[in-house]
């Protein structure tokens, strides 16, 4: 097994997605967290994007993009998180793109500063979510009864929903409640319980609190 580190930021939920999937394969790991503004030269030397995640693999190689980095950690192991058939394995790879299309759509309502913008992208989102439950309405993982990449990719985001709704009275899930389920069997797995820092509801809100988002006014 190589050397793997992870390079972070501790609010970041794509790093979570591949720390999610370092847990679900029980490969050891070192995890590196950084300021992302205030990012240090030896990160910008090695990450052609400037963002995180970066895996660094015995010191000298270099995977960027949580989907790439992934398929590898998939690839060096087994059992593989991905569904054998190809078509299905193309699928689930592209409702792992439809969920950083859903990542960052949930990332722009929540840091909306006019109340058109925070407007329209709650509109998208729901719209979002409600495609989503038609897929997974009644499953408890997308795969079925098997945790799979596709959840790996989606559970940061129901981290993020779940504290939204509880803490904001967004009230987004209600538009959604197939998903209820399955968003609660994906946040009670051990691995998506711990891809994140202890605190990380506090700084969450903390950072959300410091910031023009509109959403700041509704903490509770």
């Amino acid at each position: 097994m190589p050397n793997i580190e992870l390079i972070s930021f501790k609010l970041c939920p794509f790093v979570q997605r591949s720390v999610i999937t370092l847990l679900e394969k029980d490969i050891p790991f070192d995890i590196t967290y950084i300021d992302l503004d205030d990012k240090p030269d030896w990160f910008l030397a090695i990450s052609p994007t400037g963002k995180v995640p970066v895996l660094k693999i015995n010191q000298d190689k270099i995977l960027f993009e949580s989907a790439v980095i992934n398929e590898y950690l998939d690839e060096i192991t087994s059992p593989s998180l991905h569904p054998d058939d190809p078509f299905t394995k193309a699928q689930h790879r592209a409702w792992i793109e439809f969920g950083s299309g859903l990542l960052m759509t949930s990332y722009r309502f929540m840091v909306a500063t006019e109340q058109a913008k925070l407007d329209e992208h709650r509109e998208q989102l729901i719209n979002l979510l409600i495609k989503l439950e038609q897929e997974v309405s009644g499953k408890t993982f997308f795969n079925g009864k098997s945790f799979s990449l596709v959840d790996a990719a989606l559970a940061p985001i129901f981290r993020w929903l779940e504290i939204m709704d509880r803490r904001l009275n967004t009230q987004l899930m209600l538009k959604a409640p197939g998903l209820i389920p399955w968003s609660n069997n994906m946040l009670r797995r051990p691995s998506v319980k711990n891809a994140v820092v202890d605190d990380f509801e506090t700084l969450y809100i903390d950072r959300l609190r410091d910031s023009d988002a509109l959403l700041r006014l509704n903490i509770q």
